[in-house]
Parts: C-alpha cells; sequence; structure tokens
C-alpha cells in the first residue's frame, strides 16, 4: 500500500511539472508570433502585471528592503516591479536569441548588441591558457557565451539545469546549440572543469547563487554561504580571473562588458586566500546589482530567508 501510494504521488508531480512545462512552452510560442521587440516587450508587461501577485513577490521586497534600506517604499516597489520586467523579458529573449545577437566587429553601424573588452577577448582566445570568467544573474547572462562562440573562445560553462525536468531538457538542447561545452552542476562538475582547466582552457561560472554550505561571506552587508569551486580552482590551477555581466539598454539593446583581470588575494604564505577571494566575488556583483538593481533576479532567495519569512506568516 506504501509503495501504491508512493508512485501516486510521483505520477502527480511528473503530471504537474509536465503541465507546467507545457503552460511555459505555449507561452513561448505564442511569443513567436510576435515580432522581436514586440514579444520582449510584451513579456516585460505581462510579467509586471502578474509578477506582484506571485509568492516570491514577499521575498523579493524583503530582499530589497534588507539591501536597500536607505530606499523608499515607492523606489523598492518600483525596483521590484521593473525586475519581474526583467525576467520576462529573459524568458522571451530565449525565443528570439538568433535574432537578437548580431554583433559585427567589422561593422560601423551599431545594431543590437555592443560589447566592452574585445581586447581581452581576442587575448584569450589567441594566447591559450586556463583562466575563468564569472558573472551573476544580471541583464540577460545568458548571451555572455553566445558572445564567447561568437569571438571563436571556447569555455566550459557551468549551469544549474531548472528543476523541472521537461524544461530542463529543453533549456539543455536550446543552449548546447549556442554557447558551447555546457556541464550540468552535480557532485561531479568540479572535476569536468578541473579538466578542462588543466588542459589550459577556459571556463565560466554563475557565482550568486544561493548556496547552504560553503565560505561565509557577505553580501550587501548580510552574512551569505558562498561556492567554493572558483576559489578553489584558482587555487589548484593559478588560473586567472576575469568579471563579465550583461547590461541591458533602452530599446531591447545590450552591453556585453569583460573586465580586466582580477588579483587574487593571498595570505601571509602566499597561498590563495579562499573566503577573501569568495568576498571579492560577491563584491563585485554586489557593485553590477547596485547599479542597475531592475536587472538582477530579486526573487532568489540568495540570503536564504524564506524559512524565516514562512515561519512569520504562520505564527
Amino acid at each position: 500500500m506504501k509503495l501504491f501510494l508512493t508512485r501516486i504521488v510521483l505520477a502527480v508531480r511528473r503530471f504537474r511539472q509536465w503541465l507546467i512545462a507545457q503552460i511555459i512552452f505555449g507561452f513561448l510560442n505564442f511569443l513567436k508570433l510576435f515580432p522581436a521587440d514586440g514579444g520582449i516587450n510584451f513579456a516585460d508587461w505581462i510579467t509586471r502585471k502578474i509578477g506582484p501577485h506571485m509568492s516570491r513577490h514577499k521575498l523579493m521586497l524583503t530582499n530589497l528592503h534588507n539591501a536597500f534600506p536607505e530606499k523608499s517604499e515607492a523606489e523598492i516597489a518600483e525596483i521590484a516591479l521593473a525586475s519581474w520586467g526583467n525576467m520576462g523579458r529573459l524568458a522571451a529573449e530565449y525565443v528570439f536569441l538568433d535574432r537578437l545577437f548580431d554583433f559585427d566587429p567589422s561593422s560601423k553601424e551599431p545594431g543590437r548588441i555592443e560589447v566592452s573588452g574585445i581586447p581581452i577577448f581576442l587575448d584569450l582566445r589567441d594566447n591559450p591558457r586556463p583562466f575563468i570568467v564569472f558573472t551573476g544573474h544580471t541583464g540577460n547572462f545568458e548571451l555572455l557565451p553566445v558572445a564567447g562562440a561568437a569571438f571563436g573562445l571556447k569555455v566550459t560553462v557551468l549551469f544549474r539545469p531548472p528543476n523541472n525536468p521537461y524544461v530542463a531538457e529543453k533549456v539543455f538542447d536550446f543552449r548546447a546549440k549556442r554557447m558551447g561545452n555546457l556541464v550540468p552542476s552535480h557532485a561531479g562538475s568540479s572535476f569536468t572543469l578541473a579538466r578542462q582547466l588543466e588542459a589550459g582552457g577556459g571556463v565560466g561560472v554563475l557565482v550568486d547563487q544561493k548556496f547552504r554550505k560553503g565560505l561565509r561571506t557577505k553580501f550587501f552587508g548580510r552574512d551569505v554561504k558562498t561556492n567554493p569551486l572558483l576559489p578553489k580552482l584558482v587555487r589548484q590551477f593559478d588560473c586567472e580571473v576575469y568579471p563579465a555581466r550583461c547590461i541591458r539598454l533602452p530599446d531591447n539593446r545590450y552591453r556585453l562588458e569583460i573586465e580586466p583581470r582580477l588579483e587574487m588575494p593571498r595570505d601571509e604564505r602566499g597561498n590563495l586566500d579562499l573566503p577573501a577571494t569568495a568576498q571579492i566575488l560577491n563584491d563585485k556583483v554586489e557593485s553590477w546589482v547596485r547599479e542597475y538593481p531592475e536587472q538582477w533576479l530579486w526573487y532568489h532567495d540568495r540570503w536564504n530567508i524564506k524559512k524565516a519569512l514562512f515561519k512569520k506568516l504562520f505564527k
């Protein structure tokens, strides 16, 4: 009987995941009926309408209040609404990604995409060596590996698949065609990245995801745990580290930036300081978010406060 009930529960869960996936796919297929600008703008509009009614909106507002205690309620509400719009745009841009990335370094006319730091791209391509490029969930961060591939820069990208397996399969297929070598985040992914660096290649990682265990650091002045993977890889391979980000510009345009190499902190013995390295990553992402707060995904539970909110609601 217990086994039968377990199977029923699992079947219901799979059906729910399948249904949610079909709704998402249906929405994205609907967007294909629009021109790129119309589809992206519509996705922004509809998520601004729906987002504030979602359960995650309260978490988003709490995160914003904690990060920007100096801002007024009206300013917080405006950022939250724009952040929902940013998420809608991110979803729609999957549909139009092939049309969006139009960067041509030989063209005299500006397109949708502009790139800052081209000499760094070319140097990494033409002078192979182990390196890590990191970014955060700012703007359309998915465009960065597309840009690397466009420059002929081979980077192995670590990504976290969506929890929904039906969505995860589609997303993986989509990314693999446009972003080069992908490594899903799991227990053995660090070995894959290590082999890439050992062979003199490049690795790309997101560093602002929630992490339950890890290095104790600060983000917006609040305690967070940060994934130690990047600092450990730097310590092992003494590789170069470069920050990169995407910035949304007006009229559905984008600026992709790769910044100069970061100097990694060392302890008194000359060894890489792992917590200080993790803090440098957080500080860099925080500086980006402070500049364009509406372009970060505030609904992420980066500070692991969702449980505390749940308890507060049901006291």
